[in-house]
């Protein structure tokens, strides 16, 4: 969609485009995004604060003003395709929360300001291919999380029925099974501290255990891994093709131009052969021009 608005200063806009896409420029904002997030480390600290507080926290809106004036280029020079882009809006959004009072009941933003570190993804390509690539995997990864969730909702029920009564602090109603049932999923003590104390009331339990471990840990998780390393080649592919395809199409813009142009130097040739033969001078098998000679 063009921009409606005439652009007052075009050598402005082309010289901060330029700036803005030059790789020094981004290196720099780099460095300032990781500078600032050892910074907002540094203020998690006390006894840092007390000695060196006025000294961070200027650093720190030091740093959010080059943001702040770098998204302000942004907005200029790219205008209504700014917002087209999902990377510029995160950077926009993650910066304007940096610029909310914290204060009243604004200040559980204070904590909000660390995102200004996730900027790294929008600014790193390899780190912006691998966030795509998750991204093209939700919809698989929802499908198998739709699965996960059945086999514990199955489990969960079965574990309340069967150790309920015995050990209600772990099953002894459907939320307190899905919580423990999770805790043997992540292998976290599961046999020390919930399998075997199980098996000393129920001596068979081992085998729920076991089979829900298979189910849940070893296929669920693996197809979730399965999943993303997929849709990771794929976008890898995705992207490669639409490489090649662009510079297929520059290829064959080139050959055209090229091939008017050799149509236009015949052209230019021919007309020099027809003012040529109309002037009396004729041209030999290779186009070029023989004087004529007098006949006697």
């Amino acid at each position: 969609m063009p921009d409606s608005h005439p652009d007052s200063n075009p050598a402005l806009r082309m010289r901060l485009g330029a700036l803005l896409a030059n790789a020094r420029f981004q290196q720099f904002i780099i460095v300032l995004i990781v500078i600032n997030a050892v910074l907002l480390g540094m203020e998690t600290s006390g006894t840092l604060m007390a000695q060196y507080g006025s000294t961070l926290l200027a650093l720190d809106r030091a740093i959010l003003a080059v943001f702040v004036l770098e998204i302000a280029m942004r907005l200029y020079v790219y205008r209504a395709a700014f917002f087209r882009d999902p990377w510029s809006l995160f950077d926009f959004a993650v910066v304007g929360i940096a610029l909310v009072p914290a204060s009243g009941p604004f200040a559980v933003l204070r904590a909000l300001r660390v995102l200004r570190v996730l900027r790294m993804l929008t600014m790193v390509p390899s780190m912006r291919r691998v966030v795509g690539a998750l991204l093209s995997a939700i919809p698989g990864l929802s499908s198998i999380a739709l699965v996960l969730l059945l086999v514990f909702y199955v489990f969960a029920v079965i574990a309340t029925h069967l150790f309920g009564a015995d050990f209600p602090e772990w099953f002894g109603h459907l939320g307190r099974s899905l919580y423990t049932l999770f805790q043997v999923m992540t292998l976290e003590s599961w046999s020390m501290g919930i399998a075997r104390p199980v098996m000393e009331i129920a001596p068979f339990s081992w085998i729920f255990f076991i089979i829900f471990i298979l189910f849940a840990t070893f296929t669920m998780l693996n197809l979730f891994i399965a999943i993303i390393v997929n849709a990771m080649q794929t976008f890898n592919e995705g992207e490669h093709q639409s490489t090649v395809e662009a510079v297929e199409q520059v290829g064959q813009t080139i050959e055209h131009q090229l091939h008017a142009e050799v149509q236009l130097l015949r052209q230019e040739i021919s007309e020099l052969k027809g003012l040529l033969r109309g002037a009396g001078g004729t041209v030999d098998a290779n186009g070029s021009p023989v004087a004529a000679t007098k006949l006697s």
